[in-house]
């Protein structure tokens, strides 16, 4: 290894000095790769072990990956959901003395997928337009820190399932700049006319693929992502005014925000000289609301859908065992050792990677509820375990197994010959992009 080599880290893992870095990226070993699914990039990826871990490994400019590695150092103090920035690795050299380019090392986000690995045959409509929803509810979350994210897209992002929904984490800061004032309207809607497009050519070049449901509409869907980030940033930031005898409604929009995940760091009331109308306009702090209360009381770490269903049921557990005196903080630990851990010590040792804790427990939940209604009785939860456990974990894929779906190619766009045997240049072939 040449002693120039550099490494640029918060905290060195030694296991960085073991890697390859004398050669190109496309050359390492295959005993060093690591062979999960990953999306598109303009930038050659690939995934090694580190340690007891996995990291992405992406070649580019130096001062390209040193921004976005303090990027990711940035929004990660700011508790946005991104993946975590390991090191920037420069001064490589061959052992031919050639340079290499430097890159920038990523810690990879455990059960987290790209979205094209989020199929087995093909993407069905509410899949993507859950997708969708998540990656709006991310933007909302950056353009409130004054994030902009400049290349807004589903390849750009990893997908966590959430209780039944998906979590959305930022994988490519490359081209995003934080902005300490916040951000100009225009900013936003030039992010949001980013995604729109995006979405559409990446849903297209799906359907091109036959990996796209016949019943979905590739333009359909990216155009949710503008009324999902429209309603929710009114909610989140929108003025409301009423009347004053209605100050219910203050309370109202409270919830409601708690609702989708958000905490109020302060609330602007102004009520009119007259007395007869108020206008209130809410401060939002990040979103986490239900992860925050959950990590407070039992110490469990999980995504926010995920939290709000647990917290559900930790809060049926305190009503229907009469806890509703005790100290809240008491029942959560009652509630972990007597209900959360039991289900996750049933769980067969074969099976554990293929669902986080959380999402196992929510689904348990889910097929609980499904079994009662179908036998029209109370199912217990220790049976609800072992009947979920073997018709339903049993045959769920592995999302830590190594799959390789067809992620790191791009259909490229096929050149129209005319009888001449002539290719087609005019600007009347027809481009995707107008249609959207």
């Amino acid at each position: 290894m040449p002693e120039s080599l550099s490494i640029t880290a918060a905290t060195v893992d030694p296991g960085l000095l073991d890697l390859p870095w004398d050669l190109p990226l496309d050359a390492w070993p295959e005993e060093t790769i690591v062979a999960l699914p990953k999306g598109i990039s303009r930038h050659l990826v690939r995934f090694v072990h580190l340690g007891g871990y996995v990291v992405a490994v992406k070649e580019t400019g130096e001062e390209i990956a040193r921004s976005e590695y303090e990027m990711l150092r940035t929004l990660q103090r700011m508790d946005v959901p991104c993946v975590d920035p390991v090191a920037v690795i420069t001064n490589r050299f061959s052992v031919d003395g050639e340079p290499l380019h430097p890159v920038l090392v990523t810690r990879h986000l455990r059960f987290s997928l790209p979205y094209r690995a989020l199929y087995s045959q093909t993407l069905r409509p509410d899949t993507a337009t859950r997708l969708v929803d998540a990656l709006a509810l991310l933007l909302v979350r950056l353009h409130i820190l004054g994030f902009y994210w400049g290349d807004v897209s589903l390849s750009n992002t990893l997908f966590r399932r959430d209780a039944g929904s998906f979590a959305a984490y930022l994988v490519d800061a490359e081209t995003g700049k934080l902005y300490p004032g916040g951000l100009s309207n225009g900013q936003r809607e030039n992010d949001l006319e980013v995604a729109r497009v995006n979405i559409a050519g990446e849903l297209l070049d799906l359907e091109a693929g036959g990996r796209l449901d016949e019943n979905a509409d590739a333009v359909d869907v990216s155009n949710r992502i503008v009324a999902q980030y429209r309603t929710l940033w009114k909610e989140l930031t929108g003025t409301e005014q009423f009347d004053a005898k209605e100050r219910w409604r203050i309370n109202d929009r409270v919830e409601r925000l708690n609702a989708l995940g958000f905490d109020i760091e302060e609330l602007s009331i102004n009520a009119a000289p007259g007395g007869g109308e108020v206008r209130i306009q809410p401060k939002v702090v990040d979103a986490g609301h239900h992860q925050r209360r959950l990590l407070r009381l039992t110490g469990l770490d999980a995504g926010e859908n995920q939290a709000r269903r647990l917290l559900n049921d930790l809060d049926a557990y305190r009503a229907r065992n009469g806890r509703d005196e005790l100290d809240e903080e008491m029942v959560a630990h009652e509630w972990v050792s007597k209900v959360f851990e039991p289900v996750v010590r049933a769980i067969p040792r074969d099976l554990r990677g293929r669902l986080e804790p959380a999402e196992v427990f929510h689904e348990l939940l889910e097929h609980r509820w499904f079994m009662s209604q179908q036998e029209e009785r109370a199912v217990s939860l220790p049976e609800a375990t072992t009947a979920y456990i073997n018709d339903v974990l049993r045959h769920r894929r592995d999302e830590r197994l190594l799959i390789n779906p067809p992620t790191s190619s791009i259909t490229m766009p096929i050149p129209i010959v005319d009888a001449d045997g002539d290719v087609d240049e005019s600007d009347e072939a027809e481009d995707w992009r107008a249609n959207v």
